[in-house]
């Protein structure tokens, strides 16, 4: 049984501040903060979930524009704020909303990385990278590459390392086509393998990939049971028949099976936002990829709570479904460095935030700019979008801490709410610094 952190709401400080209690810290004024230049949005590329958009923003700027940022920010920041002590921005912003209660401990995650777009030829080096530094788990996702086939190079290359897709997207393959591929790197992987499947949003099913959309939660219940249908006739040699709304499967000859492998219990799972994709991987899945645009209030109001009836709905616990998820982490060594890292995720929060389909994440932390982000949008004004976005609400979608505190606030952040982390921003200074990463990571896992 997995050691659960009880969490409770925090009125003021929690034990998580204590080491700062004795020091002065200042807000950023809102006027510096939105006078500071920021980058244009970079680039968007659809990458699934929930049957809604769930997209991914490319890039992070320039280092002229970061520069030049940065000098008008933090000049603008000390003209206006009281002097303070080094690296009050961190503390002021590090992970404060609940308290873990005395006698309770953070749990220990696993941490993944997440193979950027790359093709697949890279994706040994880059597996061999991730197991010096100590990662559990190699990710790809389905955007500019084939989800699948880095995973054959990282599999060979890197056998410690667990390896998934988050994610590959369902509906423009068959459930067949998708089964023989898990079958094959379960294979190869020895067992390693968990698939992560997405839904896409409408207009890259028909429009992208010409393939057929309608209700895309009930139709990935039935493509993941018509899937373990297939795997069920390959490992058993049971009768292969499946008849649902959406597909139907009946035919399976000799010539066409491959037969059984030494790891057939292959994991699935899925990825979402809203409460319907949340209750069925409760319902049927092995685990599920929270969106990376989420808060703890979200979590406890929507994703955890459909999780667990669905869990229960098919007499399982919650602790039978593990949560996967990437963190926007802002870090450094000074406020330099962190209020840096803070930009590219003010822009990427201000996107996500335009987009209707996550009002809800907004609403659960009573944020009430959505409506104002979706019609800067709608005029393409993405250079002022940022301003709207303060520096309280990114840091309570993702994570600020010096690099020090890194480790520490994402497990007070998350308590026993995850399983799996990976960094979905991480900041120049943690990037370029093995020895520090490496570090973070080990102390996530212990």
């Amino acid at each position: 049984m997995r050691a659960r952190a009880v969490l409770t709401p925090a009125a003021s400080a929690t034990w998580s501040e204590l080491a700062w209690a004795n020091e002065r810290t200042s807000p950023i004024p809102a006027l510096a903060r939105r006078s500071a230049k920021t980058r244009p949005m970079p680039s968007m590329t659809s990458t699934g979930g929930d049957g809604v958009v769930a997209l991914k923003v490319g890039g992070t700027g320039s280092r002229d524009v970061a520069t030049e940022m940065k000098r008008s920010r933090m000049a603008q920041t000390r003209a206006a704020a009281a002097p303070t002590k080094p690296m009050t921005l961190a503390r002021r912003f590090m992970w404060t909303g609940y308290s873990l209660v005395p006698g309770t401990y953070p749990v220990n995650v696993k941490v993944d990385y997440y193979y950027a777009a790359r093709p697949p030829e890279h994706a040994a080096e880059a597996a061999l990278g991730a197991v010096e530094l100590g990662y559990d788990g190699f990710f790809t996702a389905e955007t500019q590459y084939d989800p699948f086939l880095p995973l054959t190079h990282a599999a060979q290359d890197a056998p410690s390392l667990e390896l998934g897709t988050a994610i590959a997207v369902a509906f423009p393959r068959s459930p067949t086509v998708m089964a023989m591929t898990a079958w094959d790197l379960a294979r190869q992987s020895n067992g390693k393998f968990l698939l992560g499947l997405g839904t896409q949003v409408r207009g890259h099913i028909v429009r992208r990939f010409s393939s057929q959309w309608g209700k895309p939660g009930p139709r990935l219940r039935e493509y993941i049971e018509a899937m373990r249908a297939v795997w069920d006739c390959w490992q058993n040699g049971t009768k292969l028949s499946y008849e649902g709304e959406y597909y139907d499967l009946s035919l399976m000859t000799p010539f066409f099976d491959p037969g059984p492998i030494k790891h057939p219990d292959i994991p699935v799972y899925i990825a979402g936002v809203g409460p319907y994709l949340s209750n069925l991987a409760g319902e049927i899945c092995d685990g599920f990829h929270v969106h990376p645009f989420h808060t703890v209030p979200y979590l406890d109001q929507v994703v955890l709570p459909a999780m667990a009836k669905g869990a229960a709905e098919s007499g399982r616990s919650l602790d039978d479904v593990e949560r996967v998820t990437t963190v926007f982490v802002m870090t450094g060594r000074s406020d330099e460095e962190i209020a840096q890292a803070m930009e590219p995720v003010r822009n990427q929060v201000a996107f996500y935030a335009s987009t209707p389909s996550y009002r809800a994440v907004l609403e659960a932390s009573g944020w009430d700019f959505g409506p104002q982000l979706s019609g800067m949008s709608k005029r393409g004004e993405w250079d002022k979008m940022p301003a709207l976005v303060s520096d309280e609400v990114i840091s309570e979608v993702g994570v600020v801490a010096p690099i020090d505190r890194l480790a520490a606030t994402i497990k007070e952040k998350y308590g026993d709410r995850v399983q799996r982390v990976g960094f979905y921003t991480m900041g120049g200074a943690l990037m370029e610094d093995h020895d520090a990463l490496r570090e973070v990571i080990a102390e996530l896992r212990r």
